[in-house]
């Protein structure tokens, strides 16, 4: 089973588990591989803050690993 992407997962954690993960975020215009707040901001803070739908990019980075 693959492991399963929460929304209290730093940014920095979930880039690190697969490649498709920053093409994912990419994809939502978040930028955060080079972010200085990759290693200590959970998805939840990073996503809600660019007004985003955490739930739906939740969907879609766990849906990456699946394929």
């Amino acid at each position: 089973m693959a492991q399963k992407i929460t929304k209290d997962m730093t940014f920095q954690e979930v880039i690190q588990i697969s490649p498709k993960i920053a093409a994912v975020l990419d994809r939502h215009n978040l930028g955060c591989v080079g972010c200085l707040g990759a290693s200590t901001e959970s998805l939840a803070q990073g996503i809600r803050a660019h007004g985003l739908n955490l739930d739906q990019i939740l969907n879609d980075l766990n849906a990456a690993l699946e394929d």
